[in-house]
């Protein structure tokens, strides 16, 4: 069975790195502090529950489940990690189930330009570290400007074997 991604179009494609045009698309997103490592569990239950139920539909008065997309974004902030789903695309903030968790947060995030590189293995610290130096490195070649925080997106389970598991880095493109 297919898992739903967000939509975006590569505008430049030279493997392992692209730079993307995203489609708007909304996202489920929970701040947590600690290691990347505990903070990406974490934040991958908290919004789990909500799309397996722990929610409620206004207007049927009740919960509802919502499909599982990829991927599973960590992003460092201010005040330790956002961790995003994407929702699926014929959702939107007005669509979706209210969390019933507050530490939930639905929100909008418009069309935008990403730059992104592709890689498998373990997303360590030093994996993260590494390929986010080689995707600046390349996007400093091409004269691209970026912005200065880089999400770590996940596309696999974590039963993948990590030879076969998908991840990527994302910077978005400055205006």
């Amino acid at each position: 069975m297919a898992i739903e991604e967000p939509r975006y179009t590569a505008l430049i494609s030279e493997p392992p790195f692209e730079v993307r045009r995203y489609a708007a698309f909304t996202v489920a997103q929970t701040q947590i502090q600690g290691d990347f490592d505990a903070a990406s569990r974490s934040g991958f239950r908290r919004i789990a529950s909500y799309i397996f139920g722990d929610n409620l539909q206004p207007e049927l008065g009740a919960q509802r489940k919502i499909a599982m997309t990829a991927p599973v974004t960590v992003v460092p902030d201010d005040q330790g990690w956002r961790v995003h789903f994407v929702m699926p695309s014929a959702e939107n903030v007005q669509t979706l189930p209210q969390p019933l968790n507050p530490q939930i947060q639905l929100r909008p995030v418009p069309a935008h330009e990403t730059v992104a590189v592709r890689f498998s293995g373990f997303t360590t610290q030093a994996s993260i570290q590494a390929q986010t130096e080689r995707l600046r490195a390349w996007a400093q070649a091409r004269q691209l400007k970026l912005s200065p925080t880089a999400q770590i997106a996940r596309y696999d389970d974590p039963f993948t074997l990590p030879w076969n598991r998908r991840n990527e880095i994302l910077i978005d493109l400055m205006p």
